[in-house]
């Protein structure tokens, strides 16, 4: 067991966006004259695909939508997204991705993101962020077919980097996620990898509870002490 790879998710690590995501959800419900309720897109959707939280908004409301009318929704909030994104002057980018990002270019890490955002989104953020050509693999809610916390998104990615470098012989626990949600810390764990929590939409000490390692900010990443700890345990199971 050796640090190979450092996987990141989208919404909520790399783009502070969740408010956007919330405001678009809502006006899409209410466009099918459906009424939003006070904090459910955050009980819903945090950490999964839009496919997932609409279909499943739109069922606690006796709705259930045909997969050609669940995907015109999809792409309605696509479309909103896109166009949200390019009436801002900069994109809302957490503070310490630059530099993280910048620490990890002089490493052999590979990067890669495992998202429930649709591939449209992720790649228009990270080409305008100029951050595209650092994620050697991007798996985004268009390749898969379960949500977060179901683990399909982090087992893909490491299926796909290891089609991209057949050298490095990745497995989960070479992997290192960094998951800002409940959601998304599962799915990691399910598949075999280790999280790092970090405390940009839920409390510290609620992901504290669940992730293997907890920052407030991506700058308190200590990248020395995480490769230590995978090295000591190339002998040894890795902790529960």
């Amino acid at each position: 067991m050796s640090l190979k790879a450092i996987l990141f998710d989208f919404n909520g690590v790399i783009i502070n966006d969740e408010s956007i995501h919330e405001e678009l959800i809502n006006e899409l419900l209410l466009s099918e004259n459906l009424r939003p309720k006070k904090g459910e897109f955050w009980q819903i959707c945090l950490g999964r695909s839009d496919r997932a939280c609409i279909a499943e908004l739109f069922a606690s409301r006796g709705r259930f939508l045909t997969d050609a009318a669940l995907n015109a929704l999809v792409e309605r909030k696509a479309i909103a997204y896109q166009e949200r994104l390019a009436a801002l002057n900069k994109l809302p980018i957490f503070m310490g991705v630059d530099d993280l990002i910048y620490k990890l270019r002089g490493t052999p890490l590979k990067l890669a993101v495992v998202s429930g955002a649709l591939r449209s989104e992720v790649e228009l953020v990270l080409n305008r962020a100029n951050m595209a050509q650092y994620f050697s693999a991007i798996v985004a809610g268009d390749d898969i077919t379960t949500s977060k916390p179901e683990p399909e998104g982090y087992l893909l990615a490491v299926e796909r980097l290891n089609q991209q470098y057949p050298e490095l012989n990745l497995t989960p626990s070479d992997c290192l996620a960094i998951e800002d949600t409940p959601a998304g810390i599962q799915a990691a764990q399910r598949a075999g990898i280790q999280v790092v929590g970090i405390a940009n939409t839920y409390p510290f000490h609620m992901l504290q509870r669940q992730a293997d390692w907890t920052v407030d900010y991506l700058r308190d990443l200590e990248l020395d002490r995480l490769r230590e700890f995978f090295q000591s345990c190339l002998s040894q199971p890795v902790p529960g």
